[in-house]
């Protein structure tokens, strides 16, 4: 993804709910800041996220707090029989990733306390240095996505390996051959030139990954920057449909997961409202912010502008994030605003049906020559570190609900910058996720709960883990938000 990136299409009309689609036209792609390429993968097969109304038990998406409770009744975790159903809050924990560079040869034992610090349960890398790698997922407990380039059969041994240490998340495709070709059967593949080795690339590494006793049930993360397609190979396609006319077969499988590098900081390079829930809209295309977003990999690619799925599919299609980020020197607000603008992208991507999303990248400089990391290159924490570590400790669990409560809440007259995702944890303990995305500004909302809630706790992630206020039977809350998270904790 290229940063300063020319952005045809500028419209964006927001709702209440989700970001509209606007309807300009592609982009042209070049080298992330400082990405040298030797990032990999990212992760796994989760559940559709975000909060549902009453009686809609499908998949989550960009529905944000009722006005009413009306609804159908839920036979899972303790809660109230109608209202909002919520989502296991060990589930958004279990998406939430970041790139490390053991690959590269970065020591991997300083990486064992950030990323305990940070709660974050997934990290991508490559495929040297395995050993290395096992010893950061024995310590800290975090599971890998591996990519590999063009080198698939090295590629599945590294997985087999983390499998067998049980330390493996997902494969993934060739990162970026827009900026990275790669080489795959003795054919230069990916850059200005043909894309038909990607294709064979990522074609083969699913048929092995699939056809394997081991790594069969692993999860695969197509090709990163197929926007870029100099050929139409049909990478825009999980699997190619029949009829499509495409160079590749019809039938072609790729991966199980479409895989976008949706930079949160898109590439106009500026701050508005809404950034990162712009940024995580499936069917966006360009906008003010200037996204790389699903559409233009996976709609209409933005380089030759070949079809892929149609602003319906891209709602359901499955897709992970293997990279984002923010500078934190080079884009605007610096420590504070990389920090609410990372914590709002972990929600709002999970919000809109992101299982997996990984940012850009633990440590300055490490495959980089930007500020983006987390932390700086002395391993001291940014603000967007403390700001993770705060979010994780308070949604802290380790057990899934198989079948989680309803709260019946509602937030009236809910700005356009406001969302909410509704989680419980495995106590039954709801954890009511309320941010705001104001780049300037304030809005006061009240968070109406339905009934007299026995305790009820109010975080703020940019203060820290112990609750900013205490409530004893309150039938509401109300909320003076800004540019970040707030969590409402119902305890019953």
């Amino acid at each position: 993804m290229d940063m300063a990136r020319v952005i045809m299409a500028v419209a964006i009309v927001v709702g209440s709910c989700a970001a509209a689609c606007s309807s300009g036209s592609g982009s042209s792609s070049s080298t992330p800041p400082g990405d040298d390429g030797g990032g990999a993968g990212d992760a796994s097969c989760c559940a559709d996220a975000g909060s549902e109304r009453a009686g809609d038990d499908g998949p989550g998406g960009v529905v944000d707090a009722p006005s009413s409770s009306d609804g159908a009744s839920d036979s899972g975790a303790p809660g109230d029989s109608t209202g909002v159903l919520a989502v296991s809050a060990n589930v958004l924990l279990a998406s939430l990733g970041v790139n490390t560079h053991i690959d590269q040869g970065f020591d991997p034992t300083k990486y064992v306390q950030p990323l305990q610090y940070l709660g974050v349960r997934n990290i991508r890398d490559g495929e040297r240095n395995l050993a290395s790698t096992i010893t950061v997922h024995q310590q800290t407990g975090v599971l890998v996505n591996v990519t590999a380039g063009g080198d698939v059969a090295g590629l599945l041994a590294a997985g087999k390996q983390l499998a067998a240490a049980g330390a493996l998340l997902s494969l993934e495709g060739p990162n970026e051959p827009n900026n990275f070709p790669i080489t795959y059967n003795g054919q230069m593949g990916g850059g200005t030139g043909t894309w038909v080795p990607v294709a064979q690339a990522q074609r083969d590494l699913y048929a092995g990954v699939k056809g394997d006793a081991t790594l069969g049930k692993v999860p695969v993360f197509s090709v990163s920057e197929d926007g870029a397609e100099t050929d139409d190979v049909g990478l825009q396609f999980l699997v190619i449909p029949t009829g499509s006319g495409i160079a590749m077969p019809d039938g072609t499988k790729y991966a199980d997961y479409a895989n976008p590098h949706n930079y949160v900081i898109g590439n106009a390079g500026t701050y508005n409202d809404n950034q990162a829930w712009g940024a995580a809209d499936p069917t966006l295309n360009g906008g003010v912010g200037g996204w790389d977003g699903l559409y233009g990999e996976y709609g209409v690619t933005w380089g030759k502008q070949f079809k892929g799925y149609s602003n319906t599919e891209l709602q359901t299609l499955p897709r992970v994030t293997t990279e984002t980020g923010w500078d934190s020197v080079n884009n605007p607000g610096g420590e504070r605003v990389q920090g609410v603008v990372l914590v709002n992208t972990y929600l709002a991507q999970f919000k809109r049906g992101w299982s997996y999303t990984f940012i850009y990248e633990l440590v300055d400089e490490q495959g980089s020559t930007g500020d983006q990391g987390l932390y700086h290159t002395d391993f001291t924490p940014k603000l967007s570190a403390t700001y993770i570590h705060d979010l994780t400790t308070i949604l802290a669990d380790t057990k899934t609900l198989a079948s989680p409560g309803r709260l019946d809440y509602a937030i009236a007259n809910e700005p356009a910058t406001v969302h909410d995702l509704l989680l419980q944890k495995s106590s039954g303990t709801f954890e009511l996720v309320v941010w705001d995305e104001r780049a300037t500004a304030t809005d006061s909302v009240t968070v109406s709960l339905g009934k007299a809630r026995k305790t009820v706790n109010v975080y703020d992630v940019t203060t820290g883990t112990t609750p900013t206020k205490t409530l004893s039977d309150v039938d509401s809350v109300a909320l003076s938000l800004s540019d970040h998270a707030v969590v409402i904790e119902v305890v019953e």
